[in-house]
């Protein structure tokens, strides 16, 4: 279903108003203000742990920081005793350093709620006789999701108040809603700790009843799906170590979960959905290198699933169904940027190639339409929009600006006549558009422009940074028309650079806001990312991750080289993945940044992919290299990953991020990155900890808060290009 994706004025007038700065400091301790200077940083004792591993030595002096407990999240009263008060320490440090910077936020909010879309709520998708929309009631951090029936003089019901199920909780988000097939019944999956364990709850729409179909332990990332005649919904189960495993069948009315497929290899990760045309539920199970789909066909709900394709190793494929056949969306054959084929039911092989193989043309998805078969492509780091027609022809759809992003809304009725998208670039607001399926022709639906709002204030722009081995890596840059060239101006440089994702250039209110105060913000489109194809994340992964923090310090440099900015005036940003990229880039090259933000970031990776437990390990383990079993993986790993490679030189102001719950990336990653700095630097920028006790991997729940965390992130970057820091 659609869902709003901006935040109501008056929510962060109220943020401003009832003091951001409060939510924006470190979950971990108090709030007291102090002057900069007044509180000497934490000194975290440096107790030897001997590592021994591949016949090699190594030492984690800060490895007494790590605690998962054995059962229940984690909880700032239940860690041990020395991990808290270090802790606590890091957020009194962190209030006394970053006080400067919460004077700042409340200007920068004010600046971000100038630049909100006046209307942010997206239009409604039809489905049948019902119409599904979803909106940011005004003084609200969570969604209402409501339907209207098509018939004259329907009220709107509705399906999902957050808010209402968020009270009493110190976080809610949700995931994965839909509604069956019957328009009877609309589900959700909800996470109410910050562990991305979700229950899924359901409402009857006849009765208006609520009822928890899955208790717990349910993983809602693609992982819920009713079945096509709605009596049924398919769902995932994550087993103690958070791993995606089983698929259970549980009737709508109630009654008994019946396993449908379990998965013991732990380098697969699962993922259900109902096809297009609603002839099947599709189980996919899937790594970085290689893929396996089981249909269970819609006249056989409760048979057994069936096997499309067995397994190979460095072969993926993806099924949809479209005029009665299979469609195979695949690398087979060294189409690493994939091919589409169709296959009969029941056919042992596909039989005809519909789109052929063309390197650099990355397939990206396709949504089969009755009329038409839809596809997104990425070419040259831009998408782009084809139909198919039965008969074998295309239209390509066509945008003009310098860098965009497209999408197709889930949820859409495979009769439709029209296909309904959104287009945005980083300084036009989100449009919703329908793509006729029969002409290719487009109609605006809906702008979220607001009022006086003039996108042609902003320039979007395009560059390429020459890599040391010759590589051009894409930039994206959004400034203010008129921005001088000549190094005056601070930068953002934000990267990702992992997994094949892709930094998709988006329109940002943040971003807009911090380009308001004379910043210019910037993407860096680096290797590990398919911004160019897959064979740009092969080139930026495992043995090649050094390229992807190459491209980013040449990223930076050639920005310098075009007086876009200057040195001492660039601010890395970087989450997750990025966290790494940006810790990378800092070791790479300490004296070229003006400072660094690394949220949630992966940082101490040779000893995460050291850990056998580790939920996402295995699945990993093709990206990153597997230094338990691989020497040449350990060494590599040994000389690139940030916590072992910080060096005795002057390191610039570093902002580290954590949630306490994150199970993807500990909170000890970053404390571990924020004390071997604070320990090996010669020079005195701060090194900051800032954690979140009430956050996962997915940072604060309520969307205001959002809002709050990257006005920090604004407000240290002024700090640290002014020298106050």
């Amino acid at each position: 279903m659609a869902h709003a994706s901006g935040f109501s004025r008056r929510t962060l007038l109220q943020t401003i108003a009832l003091g951001a700065l409060a939510g924006c400091a470190a979950g971990a301790g108090g709030g007291a203000a102090f002057a900069p200077g007044a509180i000497a940083p934490p000194v975290a004792p440096r107790i030897p742990f001997r590592i021994e591993q591949l016949g090699r030595v190594r030492d984690d002096p800060y490895r007494w920081m790590k605690f998962i407990p054995e059962t229940g999240t984690r909880e700032m009263r239940t860690l041990p005793e020395m991990i808290r008060t270090h802790l606590e320490a890091e957020a009194a440090y962190a209030d006394a350093v970053l006080a400067p910077a919460r004077k700042l936020q409340p200007e920068i909010i004010a600046q971000m709620v100038a630049q909100l879309p006046g209307n942010d709520a997206p239009p409604p998708i039809w489905a049948g006789d019902w119409a599904y929309s979803s909106h940011y009631p005004e003084g609200s951090e969570h969604a209402v999701y409501t339907r209207i029936s098509a018939r004259e003089g329907a009220a709107p019901e509705v399906l999902l108040d957050e808010a209402a199920r968020a009270q009493g909780t110190a976080y809610y988000r949700t995931t994965g809603h839909q509604a069956s097939p019957d328009h009877r019944y609309y589900a959700w999956a909800e996470d109410v700790i910050g562990n991305d364990r979700h229950r899924i709850c359901m409402k009857d729409m006849t009765t208006a009843a609520v009822s928890v179909l899955v208790p717990e332990d349910a993983y809602g990332y693609g992982g819920l799906v009713f079945s096509p005649s709605s009596r049924f919904l398919f769902w995932i189960w994550r087993d103690d170590k958070n791993r995606p495993t089983r698929i259970y069948r549980t009737p709508v009315g109630g009654g008994e979960a019946v396993l449908v497929h379990e998965e013991t290899n732990p380098a697969l990760f699962m993922q259900i959905k109902r096809t297009a045309a609603g002839g099947y539920i599709a189980i996919t199970l899937s790594g970085p290198d290689m893929s396996e789909v089981w249909l269970v066909p819609a006249e056989d709900e409760t048979g057994a699933p069936r096997v499309v394709f067995p397994r190979r190793d460095k072969v993926r494929y993806e099924i949809e169904e479209w005029k009665e056949a299979l469609l195979v969306l695949t690398d087979e054959g060294g189409a690493i940027d994939n091919k589409l084929l169709s296959m009969p039911a029941g056919a042992a092989t596909p039989q005809e190639t519909l789109v052929a193989h063309r390197p650099g043309s990355q397939i990206l998805e396709v949504f089969p339409f009755e009329k038409a078969l839809v596809r997104l492509e990425r070419q040259d780091g831009l998408h782009q929009l084809i139909l198919l027609f039965a008969d074998g022809s295309e239209k390509v759809i066509g945008f003009d600006e310098a860098a965009y992003t497209l999408t197709v809304p889930q949820g859409q009725a495979y009769g439709a006549g029209a296909c309904r998208i959104t287009f945005q670039s980083p300084r036009l607001p989100v449009q919703w558009m329908d793509v006729d399926l029969e002409t290719g022709a487009l109609s605006l639906v809906q702008k979220s422009d607001r009022a006086g709002y003039d996108p042609d204030q902003y320039v979007v722009e395009r560059v390429f940074a020459p890599a040391p081995d010759g590589a051009s890596v894409p930039v994206t840059l959004l400034s203010r028309r008129g921005a001088a060239r000549d190094g005056s101006m601070p930068c953002v440089l934000y990267g990702y650079g992992a997994y094949g994702v892709s930094s998709d250039p988006e329109f940002s209110v943040p971003a807009l806001a911090l380009v308001d105060r004379g910043w210019t913000y910037a993407i860096a489109h680096v290797r590990g990312g398919s911004e160019r194809g897959r064979q740009w994340f092969l080139d930026g992964r495992r043995f090649s991750k050094r390229n992807s923090f190459t491209d980013f310090v040449a990223c930076a440099e050639h920005l310098i080289d075009l007086g876009v900015t200057r040195k001492g005036a660039v601010v890395a940003y970087g989450l997750s993945a990025g966290g790494l990229l940006v810790a990378g880039a800092m070791n790479e090259a300490p004296h070229l940044w003006a400072g660094v933000i690394a949220q949630v970031p992966f940082v101490d990776m040779l000893n995460t992919m050291s850990d056998a437990d580790h939920p996402l390990v295995p699945l990993f383990r093709p990206d990153w290299g597997d230094p338990l079993a691989d020497p040449e993986a350990y060494d590599y790993m040994f000389s690139i990953s940030p916590y072992e490679n910080v060096q005795a030189t002057a390191y610039p102001p570093l902002l580290c991020t954590s949630g306490l719950k994150d199970d993807r990336v500990g909170y000890w990653e970053a404390a571990k990155l924020v004390a071997e700095v604070r320990h090996t630097s010669t020079g005195a920028a701060p090194a900051i900890l800032v954690l979140d006790a009430d956050a996962g991997h997915q940072s604060s729940g309520g969307r205001g808060a959002q809002f709050q965390e990257m006005s920090l992130y604004w407000a240290f970057a002024e700090l640290a290009v002014s020298g106050a820091l």
